[in-house]
């Protein structure tokens, strides 16, 4: 499992084989097997192969060809609509219409998407996670008809890989563990931190290509501005709410 986890890369490249059912079955028992509040699974796995349904999810992807090209989609999502359901069938009164509660199955719902995936490596598939389904939330739930009670708050693509790209770098440990307690950045720790990423030849070639003078700048003026976080994280809000975690006070 330790190989799995440090030779992970995001394949965006897949061959049109399809994954056996038996392999499928397999990671998803593995995803089951995840950590879970109180032993409530609160999240449901929606697995999508219906290539009607692929090409809507496509498009809510803003068009991402790699979930047209994987045979599979998973939709990994916060349920407290099964757990509410049980709990009226059997004389308890749930109250789990509130924002800690949608938290906490999105916590599930993570944990689970992540034994899929090292299921899913370990099984000699590659996996991409789409960040796509928090800003297309309310779409998603129209095209698999969630009810209320359940939020996407992640998806995930597999299939057998038709690239083999190179791992991506990470920050150097003592870049994000903190003993003890939590000790702040000063500046020397920042250089030093992101030096490494900073100087690679994909960040120089990056910088010329959008014209920054900085790779931080990539990211806040390109990649991930403030106008987009505020405009999804408002559009994601919306979305939990109508699905009926909105009982906060």
């Amino acid at each position: 499992m330790l190989e799995t986890i440090f030779s992970h890369r995001s394949i965006r490249k897949y061959k049109s084989t399809p994954v056996p059912e038996r392999i499928l079955e397999e990671i998803l028992l593995a995803g089951s097997r995840a950590s879970t509040t109180g032993n409530m699974q609160v999240y449901s796995i929606i697995v999508t192969k219906d290539e009607n349904l692929r090409k809507q999810l496509w498009e809510a992807h803003f068009k991402q060809d790699m979930v047209l090209q994987a045979p599979v989609h998973l939709t990994f999502c916060a349920d407290f609509n099964r757990f509410t359901r049980w709990c009226e069938q059997r004389k308890a009164s749930p109250g789990y219409d509130n924002f800690l509660s949608f938290f906490t199955a999105a916590i599930d719902a993570l944990l689970a998407s992540q034994n899929v995936a090292l299921a899913a490596e370990s099984n000699g598939l590659g996996i991409c996670y789409l960040g796509t389904a928090t800003y297309m939330a309310d779409r998603i739930v129209e095209i698999l008809e969630l009810p209320k009670m359940v939020v996407p708050v992640t998806c995930m693509v597999t299939g057998y890989p038709d690239e083999e790209p190179g791992l991506t770098d990470r920050l150097p440990m003592d870049g994000i563990i903190h003993k003890e307690k939590y000790n702040d950045y000063l500046p020397t720790d920042i250089d030093r931190i992101y030096v490494e990423k900073e100087e690679s030849q994909q960040t120089r070639e990056l910088l010329v290509l959008n014209k920054k003078e900085t790779l931080a700048q990539i990211f806040t003026d390109n990649r991930y501005t403030e106008k987009d976080n505020i405009h999804f994280s408002q559009h994601f809000l919306k979305t939990v709410v109508k699905q009926g975690f909105s009982r906060n006070h």
